[in-house]
């Protein structure tokens, strides 16, 4: 009879590799428990809640939400006026940032700036305080570029939403039903939106309050007109199905002007980004070759005189290219 030894260290190498795989699974399994999709999503719909400017007693369904994780900071942030407001602002642009991680980070990188500035290239508080300034704003524009994506990604979803619910509804379901179907079929961040207004229903608060939270989370004026159809089609009655149907209709039409708009005004903006950034790029290179030459505009006080009024001047052009190339549709 053949006999088969078994290599011991082949088994310990074997049983070894199976409890790493094991120990990773279960690694995995946690993460998707606390951290996966489903658990962000339900966090998602859970910390919407509390989006909502109406704090009256019928429609605060879950605890406020909290501006800081510091108490102190929490204890101070609740005490500034329309610190609510920038709460506000930052979930509409659908981040999971506090008010106070946020203020905090400006004052860091006001700060920051400003020593850096100091320290490598020392100049008078009169240019100093501008840049610290620029810096410490760098968090709020990131937010509000953020907030302007997510609000142009929620206008572009809206006809498809509302051709959804047109469908629905001609189909026989009823108008909450509709809610639900674009919670679920449509992607995000517009399910969500929707989402929330059927939750909110269920849990008790009026479709109108519903509906009003959605205009003042979303400050779309196409959804405006969503919300303003639906309650006064609730009073008066009529065909929901066609009003939707026209509404989706009409957005797609002012979605296309728009983005016919941009491309005649796509030369007019290339110029004004050329004009604003071409004195920046030219005396950097003038500094860069010839510093001897752009000394006195960071040494002399009539250089400094000079410098500042320019400045002043190119952000009261730069201003005026921005409202002539930006149109309204």
């Amino acid at each position: 009879m053949p006999t088969f030894s078994v290599n011991p260290a082949l088994v310990i190498l074997l049983l070894v590799l199976l409890a790493v795989l094991l120990m990773g699974m279960a690694s995995y399994m946690i993460w998707q428990s606390l951290q996966g999709p489903q658990a962000r999503k339900m966090a998602r719909r859970l910390q919407a809640l509390t989006v909502s400017l109406d704090r009256s007693p019928q429609t605060v369904l879950l605890k406020e939400r909290l501006l800081s994780q510091v108490p102190l900071l929490q204890r101070w942030l609740t005490r500034l006026p329309r610190v609510h407001w920038l709460d506000h602002f930052i979930l509409q642009a659908g981040l999971r940032w506090t008010v106070g991680w946020v203020l905090l980070s400006c004052l860091t990188l006001g700060l920051g700036g400003a020593a850096l500035l100091l320290v490598l290239w020392p100049q008078p508080p009169t240019l100093v305080l501008p840049a610290a300034l620029l810096c410490a704003l760098l968090p709020w524009l990131y937010v509000a570029r953020q907030r302007a994506r997510r609000m142009a990604h929620l206008e572009r979803q809206l006809p498809e939403a509302l051709d959804l619910m047109a469908r629905a509804l001609k189909s026989g379901h009823a108008f909450l039903s509709a809610l639900q179907m674009v919670g679920e079929e449509m992607p995000e961040p517009l399910a969500g939106e929707f989402r929330l207004v059927h939750d909110e229903v269920n849990f008790g608060v009026s479709l109108q309050q519903a509906l009003t939270h959605l205009a003042e989370r979303v400050p779309l004026t196409d959804l405006r007109y969503f919300v303003v159809a639906v309650l006064i089609q609730r009073d008066t009655g009529g065909n929901l199905t066609e009003v939707l149907g026209k509404l989706s209709r009409l957005i797609r039409e002012r979605l296309k002007l728009l983005a016919k708009v941009r491309v005649l005004s796509s030369e007019a903006r290339m110029s004004a980004w050329i004009l604003g950034l071409m004195p920046f790029a030219l005396g950097a290179l003038m500094s860069l070759f010839n510093p001897r030459f752009m000394a006195p505009l960071w040494t002399d006080p009539m250089g400094l005189t000079i410098l500042k009024s320019l400045l002043l001047l190119m952000a009261l052009g730069v201003l005026m290219l921005l409202k002539i190339v930006r149109i309204r549709v």
